[in-house]
C-alpha cells in the first residue's frame, strides 16, 4: 500500500468515526426530543 493510500485510509477512518459519533448524538437528541413531546401532551 502506498503512502498516499494509507494516508486516505487514515483519513477515511477518522471521517468514519466522526460520522458514527455524530449519528449516536442525533439518535439520542431525536429520542429524547420524542419523549419530551411526549411527555408534554395532555394525558
Amino acid at each position: 500500500m502506498s503512502t498516499a493510500d494509507r494516508e486516505r485510509l487514515k483519513e477515511l477512518e477518522r471521517e468514519n468515526r466522526e460520522l458514527k459519533r455524530t449519528s449516536e448524538i442525533l439518535r439520542k437528541a431525536s429520542t429524547y426530543f420524542a419523549q419530551a413531546e411526549l411527555d408534554r401532551r395532555p394525558k
